[in-house]
C-alpha cells in the first residue's frame, strides 16, 4: 500500500546520525524491524518475512518498490542481498551483490525510493533552513 503522507523527521539520517548498518545488532530480527521502519516512507510495502526461517545471524524483508517489483531481501552480517523476486521467496542460489545498508541496496533498485528519499531529505534540509540551524 502506498502513502503519500510525510516522513518522520527521524526517518532521514543527518550526516551526523547513524545508518542502519549490519553488525550493530546482534539480533537480524530486531535490525530487520528496525530497518522497515526507517525506510517504509519510500517504499510501497516493506515487511519482515514471518514464513521465511530465521535466526539471530538472519533475517528476511520483504520489500515492494514504488514500481511495484518485489523482492526478498536477506540480512546478515555480510549486508543486505536480493535472494528472491517475490515476497518469501529466498533462493540462496542466487548470486546477488551484498549492500552494507538498506540505502544502497534500495538506490540500486527503485528510482522512486531515490526520489522519495531524496524528497525526504530536502524537506528536513528546508525545515532545518527555517529554523536557523
Amino acid at each position: 500500500m502506498e502513502t503519500d503522507s510525510q516522513p518522520e523527521e527521524s526517518l532521514v539520517p543527518s550526516p551526523d546520525e547513524d545508518c542502519v548498518v549490519p553488525g550493530n545488532v546482534k539480533d537480524m530480527g530486531l535490525e530487520a524491524e528496525a530497518v522497515v521502519k526507517d525506510v517504509l516512507f519510500a517504499v510501497a510495502e516493506m515487511h519482515v518475512s514471518q514464513s521465511l526461517n530465521s535466526a539471530s545471524d538472519v533475517a528476511h524483508i520483504n520489500v515492494e518498490t514504488r514500481e511495484g517489483n518485489r523482492y526478498c531481501v536477506e540480512l546478515t552480517e555480510a549486508g543486505f542481498r536480493v535472494v528472491g523476486y517475490a515476497f518469501n521467496q529466498a533462493d540462496e542460489d542466487l548470486n546477488t551483490q551484498y549492500y552494507e545498508t538498506v540505502y544502497s541496496l534500495l538506490d540500486s533498485l527503485s528510482p522512486g525510493y531515490r526520489g522519495a528519499f531524496g524528497n525526504a531529505l530536502l524537506q528536513r534540509l528546508e525545515r532545518l533552513q527555517q529554523t536557523g540551524w
